[in-house]
């Protein structure tokens, strides 16, 4: 598979607010984007799939736990069981957890405000699909804003997550939402489902985001689909 010819499908949910930048970060990454409808039970033959950032569904109840119920999600947990790549950013993160993608669970802020700023981030894991690019214990600088965004998980799953490498991305400097163990990104065992709060669409461009730091994590779920 040629670059030009992978497309990554990222989903519209009532309520989505960073998908046309995650369609943008696909195209500038070099691959093709293919937008994906909530109500849809058709991935329409994409190779790898985001979930994006915003608030689904307005938020109710909590934070992904209707998104889920979505017939597009039905589609999304059986391709990611067959090892299609999946990523969810912030509300997508939020969505996988709920989808029991990925485990644990995101919830309110340890200050309780909504915080909006540009995060130093650590990055722990550069095996997964997500994260080649990147090189271990690279510090990266990528924006963060969400209300609900504290990584909860019994120390038993936090343990197991350490010890199996499957901590993505750490905070460091400060924590911003009291995330247990700092952790600000997780993948599953076989590495090609992430999520994370912080947002790498918004880190494409240093000339509209922080840095390009975040651009890493789409050519590394690229080079995954070419080399396949």
């Amino acid at each position: 598979m040629s670059a030009a010819g992978a497309r990554i499908g990222v989903i519209t949910f009532p309520g989505s607010l960073d998908d046309g930048d995650a369609r943008r970060a696909v195209r500038r990454a070099g691959a093709s984007d293919v937008a994906l409808w909530h109500g849809d039970a058709d991935l329409h033959g994409v190779d790898a799939v985001i979930v994006p950032g915003g608030f689904s569904y307005g938020d109710y109840l909590r934070c992904g736990a209707i998104a889920k119920f979505a017939p597009v999600m039905t589609e999304v947990v059986r391709a990611a069981d067959r090892g299609m790549p999946v990523l969810g950013v912030c509300n997508g993160f939020q969505v996988l957890c709920e989808a029991g993608l990925l485990p644990g669970v995101l919830t309110r802020n340890s200050g309780l405000h909504y915080v909006c700023r540009d995060q130093w981030l650590r990055v722990e894991n550069n095996t997964s699909t997500w994260t080649t690019r990147y090189e271990a214990g690279a510090d990266l600088l990528v924006p963060i804003k969400h209300g609900e965004g504290r990584y909860v998980a019994e120390e038993p799953v936090l343990d197991r997550l350490e010890g199996e490498g499957r901590v993505l991305f750490r905070y460091v400097e400060d924590n911003p939402n009291g995330s247990r163990r700092d952790i600000a990104g997780i993948t599953d065992e076989r590495g090609r489902v992430a999520g994370l709060m912080p947002h790498p669409e918004h880190a494409i461009d240093p000339l509209t985001g922080p840095t390009d730091d975040g651009l890493g994590m789409f050519l590394s779920a690229l080079d995954s689909l070419v080399a396949a």
